[in-house]
C-alpha cells in the first residue's frame, strides 16, 4: 500500500471523540462523496509512493478548509488553483490556507513540499458550535476527551510511515502545549517543534508575513 492508500484508509475509519456535547457539530469531509472525491485526487497526487514524511500536526479542520475538501489546510480555492484539482465548491479563500500555500510556494511548491512533509491535525475531524469554527482545546474538559483519542490517531498514522524523530505543531499556544503533554505521556515522538499559526499569521501579524514564511522554511529545511 501508498502513503497515499493508507490516509486513504485511516479517513476512511475516523469517528469522533466519545463524550461530545450535543450541541457540538462534527465536520467529517470524508463521509461526503463530493469532498470525499477531492480528498483521493489530492493523496494520490502528492502521496503515491511509499516514501517517510515528516509530520506537522494543526488543530482541527475548519468548515472552509479541511473540513470542505478533506485536505488539511487547503480551501477551494487553493486546491483548484495550486494544486490543479478543479472543483465545484464555493471558492472562498480562508486566510490559514492562503498563508501555507503561500509558504508551500516559497518551499518549491506543493509537489516538493509534500514529498517531505505530512500535514495532519491533533483531531483530524473539525468542530463547529453556534456555527462558528471551535478548536478541540477550547471544548469543556477536551483533555480528558482528546488526549487518548490523539494518542490512538497518532500512532495509527506512523504506520504511512512517518518519521519519529521530530513532530512540528502548527501553533505556538495551546496546540503545542497540548501536544507535548501527550508526547511527554506517550512518548511518540523524539521532539516536538512549534511553528507560527498562519491564522494567528495572518489575523495579528500580517505585515510580517514573509518574516513567518521564511521561519518555516528554515525550521523545515527549505
Amino acid at each position: 500500500m501508498t502513503f497515499a492508500d493508507k490516509i486513504l484508509k485511516f479517513y476512511q475509519a475516523l469517528t469522533p471523540p466519545k463524550g461530545l456535547a450535543k450541541d457540538i457539530v462534527v465536520l467529517n469531509p470524508y463521509k461526503d462523496q463530493q469532498a470525499w472525491e477531492l480528498t483521493k485526487k489530492f493523496y494520490h497526487q502528492y502521496y503515491n509512493d511509499t516514501n517517510e514524511r515528516v509530520v506537522l500536526f494543526g488543530i482541527n479542520p475548519g468548515r472552509f478548509g479541511g473540513g470542505l475538501t478533506g485536505a488539511p489546510f487547503t480551501d477551494p480555492v487553493h486546491l483548484e488553483a495550486v494544486c490543479g484539482i478543479k472543483n465545484d465548491l464555493d471558492k472562498r479563500a480562508e486566510l490559514s490556507s492562503t498563508f501555507i500555500y503561500e509558504m508551500i510556494q516559497a518551499c518549491g511548491g506543493p509537489k516538493t513540499f509534500y514529498s517531505r512533509y505530512y500535514i495532519s491535525s491533533i483531531s483530524p475531524l473539525g468542530y463547529v458550535y453556534d456555527d462558528k469554527n471551535l478548536n478541540y482545546y477550547d471544548i469543556k474538559g477536551f483533555k480528558d476527551l482528546f488526549l487518548d483519542y490523539a494518542k490512538d490517531l497518532m500512532v495509527k498514522q506512523l504506520d504511512f510511515p512517518l518519521n519519529t524523530s521530530v513532530a512540528y505543531s502548527i501553533g505556538k499556544g495551546d496546540n503545542i502545549k497540548f501536544l507535548k503533554d501527550l508526547n511527554k505521556k506517550y512518548g511518540v515522538f523524539e521532539s516536538i517543534k512549534p511553528l507560527p499559526h498562519p491564522r494567528w499569521v495572518m489575523q495579528y501579524r500580517l505585515k510580517r508575513k514573509q518574516e513567518f514564511i521564511q521561519e518555516y522554511k528554515d525550521t523545515l529545511g527549505f
